[in-house]
């Protein structure tokens, strides 16, 4: 898997892209962005401790989520296209939020918030801090404006890095805990302000009609045996709450496939008329394809010559035969998989099978912001490309127990309606995922990069 330092990482592909650096790029209004300045020593790498780790960590995660914003103009900033997406101003400030709320205010009694209307204002869904904006309402917040959520990043950002010359092993769980929520946000900020363009008046610019087309690995089969398993997290590392504790489950013996189902074989299921055949999916699936007029996956546009295009950071693209398909909700994952004589694996038999060798795929590090046809033997594209519908109901795991508290809503209180997807995408950072990570969303969701990988009984 392929590593690029985002520090210096232009993350602009072969055409200029609708959202990522440009060479020179335009700032955000009163162009008050803001680089944390590491302290000599850790520039340098040098790691004394874990409180010297941590720190670097904080520095390097925070000025990513700039980096990933600052070709945007103050007013792509503001826009909310669906209320299940947010505006990157209100991602830049509610992930700050997190830090102030859950970790300075409680721990230092001289802390002085930046604004105390904000407490309210980027509330997301914490009940028991208090009241919050309705989510629909976020892309309605012209004040503060994008400067003034700068300038409120600064100062909580300084108020961290001070705290953490003297905070408690709990401090910095909870530095790490919003570390983990801020790269979460990272990925939302690409998809949000990604459907938010998608949405726009204007028509999408053609790009890339010469590309010369790429080959994927021929899929095939791999077994695993069944057997008592043992799948959650383990105790080394960081994780949610919601990949513990760590259990037994019993296996029947199984099969996945070796890549994720590709725009090609997704294009067979749409020419059989997959999308018209009600016999293939599940009746809430049937009854949302019919209401929204589904016929292709999300940012999909076929031409007038037939020709189908989708909609990337780069504006419109053909449709790459060897790439896998992804903004596609578990209603068609589950219709393809129908389709196809075989089934979607439920979440504890792709752990088991991703824990049987080492992955690769394509993540945020890698700067193409798009999923990449499959390469190479075995498991591929299980780490990182598109995030992978499994059929498992998002639920608590034996013995799991919320913690007490706000931050005891995190993950908890939604697990009802949901379905968990695993492995990551193409937007997540690579220090961010893990095999044990549990993802969710509704079945009808499109807007994430997500996608297909297929599994059987084994014979």
């Amino acid at each position: 898997m392929r590593r690029i330092n985002l520090s210096t990482m232009p993350v602009n592909a072969s055409s200029q892209p609708l959202y990522a650096a440009p060479a020179k790029s335009p700032k955000p209004e009163s162009g008050r962005t803001h680089q944390i300045n590491m302290p000599t020593t850790t520039a340098r790498m040098v790691k004394t401790d874990r409180r010297e780790d941590l720190r670097q960590r904080f520095c390097e995660v925070r000025n990513v989520t700039l980096r990933l914003t600052e070709s945007l103009s103050a007013e792509d900033q503001m826009l909310q296209s669906m209320p299940d997406a947010s505006p990157v101003k209100w991602h830049l400030a509610h992930t700050t939020w997190f830090f102030e709320t859950f970790l300075l205010l409680p721990h230092i009694p001289s802390y002085k918030p930046f604004d105390a209307r904000f407490q309210f204002l980027f509330n997301s869904y914490y009940k028991q801090v208090g009241a919050h904006p309705q989510r629909g309402s976020r892309g309605l917040m012209s004040r503060p404006s994008l400067g003034s959520v700068h300038d409120y990043r600064r100062h909580v950002d300084a108020a961290v890095i001070d705290r953490l010359k003297q905070a408690s092993d709990g401090e910095w769980d909870l530095v790490e805990l919003g570390l983990n929520h801020e790269q979460q946000h990272q990925e939302l900020i690409l998809t949000d302000i990604k459907h938010a363009l998608w949405s726009s008046p204007l028509p999408a610019e053609i790009h890339g009609a010469a590309i010369e087309p790429a080959s994927s690995t021929p899929r095939s089969w791999l077994h695993f045996e069944g057997g008592i398993r043992e799948v959650g997290h383990a105790a080394n590392g960081f994780a949610f709450d919601n990949e513990t504790p760590r259990h037994e489950v019993l296996l029947r013996p199984f099969q996945l496939a070796s890549r994720c189902v590709t725009n090609a074989e997704y294009l067979a299921f749409m020419t059989d008329g997959g999308y018209r055949r009600p016999e293939l999916w599940l009746s809430d699936g049937w009854d949302r394809a019919c209401t929204e007029h589904w016929d292709s996956p999300l940012y999909w546009n076929c031409a007038d010559d037939g020709a189908w295009r989708c909609f990337t950071r780069a504006g419109l693209k053909p449709v790459e035969p060897a790439e896998p398909v992804c903004h596609v909700s578990y209603f068609e994952a589950d219709a393809f998989a129908r389709w196809a004589g075989v089934r979607l694996p439920t979440e504890e038999e792709w752990e088991v099978a991703a824990g049987s060798e080492p992955l690769t795929g394509t993540l945020l590090d890698d700067g193409t912001l798009h999923p990449q046809p499959s390469k190479g033997e075995g498991l591929t594209q299980m780490i990182g490309d598109v995030w992978e519908w499994t059929a498992s109901p998002y639920a608590a795991y034996p013995g799991f127990r919320p913690a007490k508290g706000a931050l005891g809503e995190y993950n908890g209180k939604f697990m009802c309606n949901q379905f968990v997807l695993r492995g990551g995408s193409c937007c997540t950072p690579a220090s961010h995922i893990r095999p044990t990570y549990r993802n969710f969303f509704p079945p009808h969701a499109r807007w994430q990069f997500t996608g297909i990988r297929l599994a059987n009984d084994a014979s």
